[in-house]
């Protein structure tokens, strides 16, 4: 069984402030596994990539890209109000380049998690919840644990049975 976190930040990130051997440290720390750092600013994470996508693609060249390098497309927070996203539309219109949704983020009112996690279910796409650690003080709050995998086609497949894990120290809301 692995321990998986797919939505963490690294000093790249714009409000990233954990170096990647802190991150690696402390995942291992924590157990996780597999770590799939956030790799666009901005609303759409490519798990699995090769190379840098560029910044400031419209949705559908980034997700394009990510899946010509044989990656897999991540929306994270979809549906919190409190940060630009995709529009629910949007959203729909896009979902045949999507394939995971986040349904849980420690950083969203749990509205928006249930909502968001109603919106995966619709659309058929795998669920994922993500850490969103913007240091490496805060991985290890929220994971999924899951099989091990062969493929990127074999991650998806078996993150849909995965197992989705929040501590008590978690907490949803907002970042101070």
């Amino acid at each position: 069984m692995l321990r998986v976190d797919l939505h963490l930040h690294s000093h790249y990130s714009h409000d990233g402030r954990s170096s990647l051997p802190e991150l690696i440290e402390r995942a291992h720390e924590c157990r996780l596994d597999r770590k799939e750092a956030k790799t666009l600013e901005g609303e759409v994470i490519g798990l699995f990539i090769t190379s840098r996508v560029p910044p400031f693609l419209v949705p559908e060249e980034a997700m394009d890209l990510i899946h010509g390098m044989g990656g897999l497309t991540y929306i994270p927070h979809p549906l919190d109000r409190h940060r630009a996203n995709f529009r629910p539309a949007r959203l729909v219109e896009l979902a045949p380049r999507i394939d995971i949704i986040e349904s849980y983020n420690p950083w969203c009112d749990a509205s928006a998690n249930r909502a968001a996690a109603q919106l995966a279910e619709d659309l058929g796409k795998a669920q994922a919840t993500g850490s969103d650690s913007h240091s490496a003080d805060e991985l290890g709050k929220s994971w999924m644990e899951m099989d091990d995998y062969t493929s990127t086609e074999d991650f998806l497949e078996k993150l849909r049975y995965a197992r989705h894990v929040v501590t008590a120290s978690s907490g949803t809301g907002r970042r101070a």
